[in-house]
């Protein structure tokens, strides 16, 4: 048996998809040992954060070099002739634009479908329609969907055709470098990022379905010497937070960190007093299941797919209700006990999500497809 992953988003620009991609390959080779493994990967694209070489250990599994751009038509023909060359019997594609006519049977990972669900988020009008045919396509071409929540899969259900009954969830998980960490650890770290003493984290993008304007509004309500972090790469076309910040003349209460080194994202979560995430939607929300992990208090958006996350593990709240964030907020933060209590309920429940249990069950749905 041999099985294909379309690696080629193993880079900078795939962060989230990236790392979810470069783990189910590095796990994979692990649960299935008689399978031979290929992944596809794009050695022009910037990649600063995986580790090839350690894939390419694997003796069931082979790095090749596929210099077909992302998100480009030409790997309708060239990564489709790359699955004949290495007789493929399937192919995982962990994003929606993938080779849509294979000769063998193919598996495609959907995370979410913000641009169907909040089109009006979207840059231009067109993003929106260019996102349900391709989406569309993608469903309709593979043998099996994994959706990467209850939520999601509830979703693609619901507003993609053809889908129905061929969806599996698979959960993600967080890395094992997401753990917590001694005071000791934190303080050169911390210091070189000119973080305060106290700080309220969020982490992710600036895009509008993070419902960051909401949370400058509401911190703007808070009486307290806790900074608010907002840490995270910066779409430069969504630039009304720093505006926001600076009529809430809160410029000297928040930090915009911007883009965090890798290594530095498992000492930034263990800094926090709390992790703030109220999202209006997410397909996973990976941010909230790492800040667990490192045993950071959450408090997060009881929308879409976080309730499932992150069960009874964190504070869940309604994403419009101001009033009250702000208030747990400020008794989690005066609180001790009640933060020590919700970081031993979220490292329990971090430690129920893992890669090998993710590689695992992908693994089953490859079978399932080449069983039929």
């Amino acid at each position: 048996m041999r099985i294909g992953i379309d690696g080629r988003y193993i880079e900078d620009h795939f962060p989230g998809i990236g790392r979810y991609t470069y783990n189910l390959a590095a796990k994979i080779p692990e649960v299935a040992p008689d399978v031979d493994f290929v992944v596809f990967y794009n050695p022009r694209l910037l990649n600063t954060r995986y580790d090839m070489e350690r894939l390419a250990r694997h003796a069931n599994l082979q790095v090749v070099a596929a210099e077909t751009p992302t998100l480009s038509f030409k790997e309708q023909y060239q990564l489709r002739s790359l699955v004949n060359r290495h007789s493929l019997d399937l192919l995982h594609s962990p994003y929606y634009i993938k080779p849509y006519w294979l000769q063998c049977p193919s598996v495609v990972t959907m995370y979410d479908l913000i641009p169907m669900i909040y089109p009006q988020h979207l840059p231009h009008r067109w993003s929106a329609w260019i996102f349900r045919v391709t989406a569309s396509l993608a469903v309709r071409s593979a043998s099996q969907i994994i959706a990467i929540s209850e939520s999601t899969k509830k979703d693609v259900t619901r507003l993609l055709s053809g889908s129905q009954g061929r969806t599996t969830v698979v959960h993600l998980a967080a890395d094992e470098r997401f753990r917590p960490l001694g005071r000791e650890q934190l303080g050169k770290t911390l210091q070189r990022l000119g973080l305060p003493r106290e700080y309220v984290l969020y982490m992710g993008i600036n895009k509008p379905h993070k419902n960051l304007v909401f949370l400058l509004r509401l911190f703007a309500q808070l009486s307290t010497d806790a900074k608010l972090v907002l840490a995270g790469k910066e779409d430069p076309r969504y630039s009304q937070l720093r505006e926001e910040a600076q009529r809430l003349k809160l410029n000297d209460r928040v930090v915009f960190l911007g883009e965090v080194a890798d290594s530095d994202l498992p000492t930034l979560y263990n800094g926090a007093e709390l992790f703030v995430f109220p999202s209006l939607y997410e397909g996973f929300g990976l941010p909230v299941l790492e800040a667990m992990a490192c045993g950071t208090p959450v408090v997060c958006s009881s929308a879409s797919s976080l309730p499932e996350i992150v069960g009874d593990a964190a504070v869940t709240l309604d994403p419009r209700d101001a009033a009250a964030w702000a208030a747990a907020i400020t008794e989690l933060l005066e609180n001790g006990e009640l933060r020590a209590d919700l970081r031993k309920k979220g490292l329990a429940r971090a430690a129920g999500f893992s890669w090998e249990d993710t590689a695992r069950e992908t693994f089953g749905v490859y079978r399932s497809v080449l069983s039929r």
